[in-house]
């Protein structure tokens, strides 16, 4: 008979593999629908200083708009990016500040 063998979670790779496409999935996803909404709200009318009083109002651009999903997106990206990199044991995100221990001597205590 065969046996059910099981991989222990910090060495299932599959699952990790899994994991972080999930997240960058949806990271991805959330992030350029929030950029798309801001560039709607924030580029969506531009009021020049001579038409304030007036009822027209001129589109912005739809560079600005596009550039605000991009920029949305970029952020779901490299935050995914990040968390995936922690699963698979990379670099800590925040730094400690070094011990006193590993910080030079004063001059004070050289000359003693």
């Amino acid at each position: 008979m065969a046996e059910n063998k099981q991989i222990p979670p910090p060495y299932d790779l599959n699952a990790k593999w899994d994991a972080c496409l999930d997240l960058t999935v949806r990271r991805f996803v959330y992030s350029s629908f929030a950029g798309a909404f801001g560039g709607l709200l924030i580029f969506s009318f531009s009021i020049s200083p001579d038409t304030a009083m007036s009822t027209q109002h001129d589109m912005g651009s739809p560079v600005t708009r596009w550039a605000s999903v991009a920029f949305g997106a970029g952020l779901g990206l490299g935050s995914a990016y990040t968390e995936c990199s922690q699963k698979f044991g990379g670099y800590p995100t925040k730094f400690l500040p070094p011990k006193t221990s590993d910080a030079p001597a004063s001059q004070e205590q050289e000359t003693d």
